[in-house]
């Protein structure tokens, strides 16, 4: 689900890592042009890398 920040000065959305991951424990996202890996570890956290 995705969600605008209320009360936020600029445009900001909210989503859900689960929604992001959809069971999956990396994702590939591209900005730029470029690709960047987001990670879900075994302890919880996110790691991104280029």
């Amino acid at each position: 689900m995705t969600r605008s920040v209320p009360g936020s000065r600029f445009a900001v959305r909210r989503v859900s890592s689960s929604d992001l991951f959809a069971g999956a424990k990396e994702v590939i996202v591209t900005h730029g042009g470029e690709d960047y890996r987001l990670r879900h570890t075994s302890k919880g956290k996110l790691i991104l890398t280029k």
